[in-house]
């Protein structure tokens, strides 16, 4: 059973006059979309207008985003002035991401780098990875390596170069490994929360107003899987 945050359990990681950090759940989604569930935006400016007692309207920008049925870092920008900041890094890539993935099939290297060309599917939401280049296709990149094995699984550690429309699932797929529960990729079965095992798990960062160096860690999942990792 799968728990949506609200203003009461949000987990928050890190907090302060300009940015706030999130450990986002299995099912939260980050901004607005046609299904018109209330997404975590809105839950993190409730939460900012009770704590601080804030009256009107609640200043929130979204940087980045998170894939649905994934979880982990996800940072918001409390002013303006972060929020032209945090864009300008995320596009930069000055950002280091860091992601956690557990996948059935072992990889045939235990470390590598991914190098594709994805191409995204608008009508079904996917993203296919390409070995060479075909029209309309984007390079994507990303450095992967087996930090532990579990029973039937197997954890990845993931660094990304790039920031492409499902990447990681797309590039795991491709190499025969999908994600557990990523059915949408190869996985032979969902979850029970209807999630899928990967995790930004790590982000360091350049503060935008303070300058100093941010490394944010989110907790995994409570769930038996990840907890073995």
């Amino acid at each position: 059973m799968k728990t949506i945050s609200d203003k009461n359990n949000l987990q928050v990681l890190h907090e302060d006059n300009h940015i706030i950090v999130v450990n986002k759940r299995v099912g939260d989604i980050v901004q607005g979309d046609k299904t018109g569930d209330k997404p975590l935006s809105e839950v993190v400016k409730e939460y900012i207008k009770d704590k601080y007692n804030k009256p009107g309207e609640v200043f929130l920008g979204v940087v980045h985003r998170l894939d649905r049925p994934t979880t982990g870092i996800v940072v918001f920008a409390r002013t303006s002035k972060a929020l032209t900041r945090l864009n300008e890094l995320f596009k930069n890539r000055e950002t280091q991401k860091t992601y956690w993935a557990v996948v059935k099939n072992k990889p045939t290297k235990s470390e590598d780098r991914l190098v594709h060309y994805l191409k995204r599917n608008e009508k079904n939401n996917t993203s296919k990875a390409y070995l060479k280049e075909v029209p309309e296709s984007k390079l994507a990149s990303l450095d992967y390596k087996i930090i532990k094995e579990l029973n039937n699984y197997f954890a990845l550690e993931i660094n990304l170069h790039t920031g492409r429309h499902h990447q990681i699932r797309a590039q795991l797929s491709a190499i025969g490994s999908p994600i557990k529960g990523d059915l949408k990729y190869g996985a032979d079965r969902s979850n029970p929360d209807g999630g899928i095992h990967l995790h930004a798990r790590q982000l360091v960062f350049i503060h935008p107003v303070s300058k100093e160096e941010l490394k944010i860690t989110a907790p995994v999942p409570e769930d038996a899987v990840w907890k073995s990792v």
